[in-house]
C-alpha cells in the first residue's frame, strides 16, 4: 500500500483505549449521534476508562429529540443538551422566514422543560461561518436561548467562534443564567480572568493538545481549576498524538492529562476539580 494509501486508512482507525482514570470524571460536552457504533459501545468504552457520565449535546431540533429520547433511556450515564447551533438559526431563518426560527426555538423550549435536559446549548455566536448577514438572527437566538435557561435555572451552553466580544458583551447587557459553560474554550488569558471574574465554567477539549495551542493553555493555565471542565466535542477535536483519527468520550483521559501538565496539578486532584464542577454546573 502506498505511503500516503496507508497514512489515510490509519485515520479512520480508533485510538486504543488510554489507561484508565483513578477518579471519575464526565464528558462535557459530545455528539454521539455524529460517532460511530452504537450508544451503548460508547458507553462502555468510556466507563472502561473512568467515564462515566457524558452531556449528549443536541444541537437542531432533530438532534435535539435524539438527545432527550437517549438522556432518558440510560438516565445513570448521559444528560441532554437541547438548543439551535448557532449556525442553523440563520439558515431556519433563510429558509422559511422569522416564523420558522420561533416554531423552531418553541420546540427547543418545549423539550428543554423535561428532567433529563441539564443544559440549554449549545448555543450562542458563530461568525467564522455565518456572514454578516446572519449576524442578527444569532444574536436573536442567542438571546432567546439565554433567557431560557435563566426561566428554567439550567446551565447555558455557550459556542463561542471568532465572536468573544458580542458573547461576552450579550451576556452582560441581558445577565447570564446561574450557570454558563464556555464549551470548547477558545479564548486567551486575559478572556478567561473575566471568565472567572464572572464565575463562567471553561470547558477544555482536545485542542488544547495541538502543538500551535500555546494561547489555549495559556488560558487554561489562569482559569481557576473550581471553574474547569473538560469535554471531547467528539467526533472532533481528537487530542494529539491522535490528531485526525476519531474522537470519543473513552479518550476523555488523553486531555486531562494534558490539562494537569499545563495545571501542575495530579492527575487526581484535576479530576477530583472536574468531577465536582460537573455537578455543579449540570447536576
Amino acid at each position: 500500500m502506498p505511503k500516503s494509501a496507508k497514512a489515510k486508512a490509519e485515520q479512520t482507525v480508533p485510538p486504543p483505549l488510554p489507561e484508565p482514570l483513578t477518579v471519575p470524571v464526565a464528558d462535557a460536552h459530545t455528539h454521539l449521534d455524529m460517532q460511530e457504533g452504537t450508544v451503548e459501545e460508547a458507553l462502555e468504552k468510556a466507563a472502561a476508562v473512568g467515564v462515566t457520565r457524558l452531556v449528549q449535546i443536541g444541537c437542531d431540533v432533530a438532534r435535539a429529540r435524539w438527545a432527550v429520547k437517549i438522556a432518558a433511556e440510560h438516565p445513570e450515564s448521559i444528560w441532554a443538551a437541547v438548543a439551535l447551533h448557532p449556525n442553523e438559526a440563520p439558515r431556519i431563518e433563510a429558509d422559511g422566514g422569522p416564523a420558522a426560527l420561533e416554531a423552531a426555538l418553541a420546540e427547543i423550549a418545549e423539550l428543554a422543560a423535561l428532567p433529563q435536559v441539564r443544559a440549554i446549548g449549545e448555543t450562542g455566536l458563530d461568525y467564522y461561518r455565518t456572514g454578516d448577514e446572519g449576524v442578527a438572527a444569532q444574536q436573536r437566538s442567542f438571546r432567546s436561548h439565554l433567557a431560557l435557561a435563566k426561566e428554567l435555572d439550567k446551565a447555558l451552553v455557550i459556542h463561542d467562534r471568532e465572536a468573544h466580544a458580542d458573547v461576552l458583551r450579550i451576556l452582560k447587557e441581558d445577565g447570564a443564567p446561574r450557570r454558563t459553560v464556555f464549551h470548547c474554550y477558545s479564548g486567551d488569558a486575559e478572556m478567561a480572568a473575566v471568565c472567572a471574574a464572572e464565575g463562567y465554567f471553561m470547558s477544555f477539549a482536545g485542542n488544547v493538545t495541538f502543538a500551535s495551542a500555546g494561547p489555549l493553555r495559556a488560558a487554561l493555565a489562569a482559569a481557576p481549576p473550581e471553574l474547569l471542565l473538560v469535554e471531547t466535542d467528539a467526533p472532533f477535536l481528537t487530542p494529539a498524538p491522535f490528531r485526525g483519527r476519531p474522537n470519543a468520550p473513552y479518550l476523555i483521559p488523553v486531555t486531562l492529562r494534558a490539562m494537569a501538565e499545563v495545571k501542575g496539578l495530579d492527575e487526581a486532584d484535576l479530576a477530583r476539580h472536574l468531577a465536582a464542577n460537573t455537578e455543579r454546573a449540570f447536576g
